[in-house]
């Protein structure tokens, strides 16, 4: 609508400039004469102001039924006053010079390109939902009786069973029953690389299964997907206010009352010195140019297109406040793991007694654990995968038992494995062979959990098992510190693991052993000590403390709660993402700053000048130097905003990893061994 009547208002103004005496007096030039050409300006500008005008006229008499002046007041007040002075000066009534219908005209084009640049950009990030919309597919190919029906998604149901084909997009969240394949998860995470899904697996409404066909049981459909979640926010982003837009609104009230005491006090001065004519011209102008559109667009425009490109870059505010606290904090509490960590168990370290290779001991203890489905289990078997000589040994087991906390015991090629932990060779006496002894000291004095490998009675060797540091950990921390904002950490890992963790990544400060009803205790001793705290977590745990917090950050990867709880969710689980916030903080703020002064100082300024307060020196703005002004300081609010676009929120750039960084990293397991 804006840009139609835009267009239209643009075209129409061209001859009412042309044709206007004031403007053919300041470019030097004959006016066009021919009969009724007198006539141009006033009959195009009436309809301008029709046409073009309603908008504001409409808005400005909402603002003033409601007894809250502000921006659509004063420009329904401008074109009005200038609409009425110009059809008494082309009447002639008396007297007054008051031709207005080049400034009527270009006034109103100017507010309704103003307000079409504001509904490109708030288009612009309402896109963004649109583009999320458009990842979720019109169709599935529901699995029924071992046959395939292809189906509307909106008659999925939870436990339905779908296929998703290589190349296709997921149509709900679910898990894979069956299959494994790569999965394209930019468009939520902002992650580049394709990500691993095995059986058992989550997957994400509109992600993309690149190289193999897959089976999913649906559990979220419609309303209830990650991807309809993250609308929500997106959306709730853009319709949530800020401090800095509440004082946009107040500075246009303010500048209401401004311009209208001006303009009394200017037409009161002027007939006192005995200048009617003046007075009214005088009073005109400050009127018509006291206009505040750049003010009105100086806010919206940075909020809409700061909430585009933070979608864009995988993260989605929910609180317009946080992302505005952000720049302000002065230390970054994370959560250990799933945080700075994987919360995924690994093979970090294998010893093998004397006669055993490293291949055949890992080959042996994956067998044994082929069974089990404990998180430790799967890394050994991960590991033994890994393993050029352990991947080529066959061997399968036959017998496999596990006992809770103590480890599993199975048969291989004939002789019994048990792989266990220090519960299991107290419960058969056995005793640490003296060359692996140092090895595994040292595993467990950084905190590691150790698994034993016992064949027949014998202990033949031993691996360690870690959680994984997140290669994006340490660049992450060691950017934050750059920046001058201190790291902490929080976990409920013994004092031991805590430590080591925090000492491998250069935390500042290590909250460790610390239950989770008692997170957000340390949030508020952290606060207690004048600090502006943002909490970092992806578990239920991690609820309280989000709230807690100046800003509570959930990982996207992390449960409901923690996101429901947090006034910014990350898309994907990379801790640097926390310095995309910052600089989308900061660089926010300036322009919203930025804005507010131009836009504001333009009509501190002009108005007095308008008003005539330096005509004892020879010196009065003029009604067309004072709309030229007003345009120009639209134009470059609007302008200093789309500079946001520029900013780099790419956390790769942010805080780049080393290339050691970029091979996973152990750290202490916080678990105990199976």
């Amino acid at each position: 609508m804006f840009r139609d009547r835009f267009w239209w208002s643009l075209i129409l103004s061209i001859p009412v400039v042309i044709f206007s005496p004031m403007v053919a007096h300041l470019l030097g030039y004959d006016l066009p004469a021919f009969p009724g050409s007198t006539w141009i300006p006033p009959v195009l500008g009436t309809i301008i102001f029709v046409y073009g005008g309603t908008p504001f006229l409409k808005g400005g008499w909402k603002e003033l039924e409601s007894r809250q002046p502000g921006m659509m007041l004063l420009i329904a007040m401008a074109i009005t006053v200038a609409f009425v002075a110009s059809w008494v000066t082309t009447l002639g009534l008396g007297g007054f010079e008051l031709d207005f219908w080049w400034e009527l005209a270009l006034l109103v084009t100017i507010m309704l390109l103003g307000h079409w640049l504001e509904m490109s950009a708030l288009g612009a990030a309402s896109s963004a939902l649109d583009a999320l919309a458009a990842l979720l597919p019109d169709e599935a190919e529901k699995v029924i009786d071992g046959t395939t029906r292809t189906v509307a998604i909106s008659e999925l149901v939870v436990d339905d069973v779908v296929l998703v084909r290589a190349g296709a997009r997921v149509p709900a969240d679910g898990t894979i029953l069956d299959g494994a394949a790569e999965f394209d998860e930019a468009m939520i995470t902002g992650e580049s690389r394709p990500v691993f899904r095995d059986t058992g697996d989550k997957v994400v409404a509109g992600t993309v299964a690149t190289d193999n066909t897959v089976r999913i049981r649906v559990e979220a459909t419609g309303g209830d997907t990650a991807l309809a979640g993250i609308q929500r926010m997106v959306a709730d982003a853009q319709e949530s206010s800020s401090r800095a837009q509440a004082l946009a609104d107040r500075a246009a009230a303010l500048l209401f009352w401004f311009a209208l005491i001006s303009a009394l006090i200017t037409a009161v001065v002027w007939t006192i010195i005995g200048s009617p004519d003046d007075a009214v011209v005088r009073t005109v102008t400050v009127l018509v140019i006291a206009c505040p559109h750049a003010l009105g667009l100086a806010i919206p425009l940075v909020i809409a297109i700061s909430s585009e490109r933070a979608a864009k870059s995988g993260v989605l505010i929910k609180d317009r406040m946080a992302l505005e606290r952000m720049r302000t904090i002065d230390v970054v509490l994370f959560d250990k793991t799933g945080t700075l960590t994987e919360g995924a168990h690994a093979v970090t370290g294998v010893a093998a007694a004397v006669g055993v290779t490293e291949g055949e001991l890992l080959a042996l203890a994956a067998a044994a654990e082929a069974d089990s489905e404990h998180p430790v289990a799967r890394a050994i078997v991960a590991a033994a995968a890994a393993h050029p000589e352990a991947s080529r040994r066959q061997i399968r087991a036959t017998g496999f038992s596990a006992a809770s906390g103590r480890g599993v015991r199975a048969t291989v090629d004939g002789a019994e494995i048990l792989v266990g932990g220090p519960n299991m060779l107290r419960e058969f006496n056995l005793t640490t062979p003296a060359e692996l002894t140092d090895t595994t000291s040292a595993w467990t004095g950084r905190g590691a959990g150790v698994l034993h490998i016992v064949r027949d009675g014998q202990i033949i060797g031993a691996v360690a098992v870690e959680d994984k540091i997140r290669p994006e950990s340490r660049a992450a921390v060691k950017a934050l510190q750059d920046r001058g904002v201190k790291v902490a950490m929080i976990t409920g890992d013994a004092q031991q693991v805590a430590h080591a963790v925090g000492q491998d990544l250069g935390i500042d400060e290590v909250f460790a052993e610390v239950l989770p009803q008692d997170k957000d205790t340390k949030v508020t001793q952290l606060q207690d000590r004048g600090l502006s705290v943002a909490m970092v977590g992806d578990g239920v745990n991690d609820a309280p403390a989000l709230t807690r917090a100046d800003v509570g950050i959930a990982i996207g990867a992390g449960t409901d709660v923690a996101m429901e709880s947090a006034g910014v969710v990350l898309a994907s689980d990379d801790p640097r993402a926390v310095l995309s916030m910052i600089e989308l903080s900061q660089a926010s703020y300036r322009k919203m700053i930025q804005n507010l002064i131009w836009a504001s100082g333009y009509n501190i300024l002009a108005v007095p000048l308008a008003a005539g307060m330096l005509a004892s020196i020879g010196f009065v703005l003029s009604p067309a130097v004072g709309a030229i002004l007003m345009s120009a300081s639209t134009i470059v609010v609007a302008l200093n905003a789309q500079l946001l676009r520029r900013i780099d929120l790419d956390p790769a750039h942010l805080a780049p990893t080393s290339p050691k960084e970029e091979h996973t990293t152990p750290t202490p397991a916080s678990t105990a061994v199976h």
